[in-house]
């Protein structure tokens, strides 16, 4: 079972594999690629500012 900090890793790593595809999506102009994503994004987003990691110096999006 995992522990709360093996969760966090695994959750930032999410984090920060989402955040890549946007920029590329955004890049592409690909709107409907970026919108779906943005979900995930926020949802990553708020489950880690819940579990109280500092998303300052990491969130390249900034949304």
């Amino acid at each position: 079972m995992a522990n709360g900090l093996e969760i966090t890793r695994d959750t930032l790593n999410d984090f920060k594999k989402i955040q890549r595809y946007m920029l590329l999506a955004r890049e592409e102009n690909a709107e409907k690629t970026y919108a779906e994503l943005k979900e995930e994004y926020l949802f990553l987003k708020a489950l880690l500012q819940a579990a109280g990691v500092n998303l300052t110096d990491i969130d390249r999006i900034k949304e």
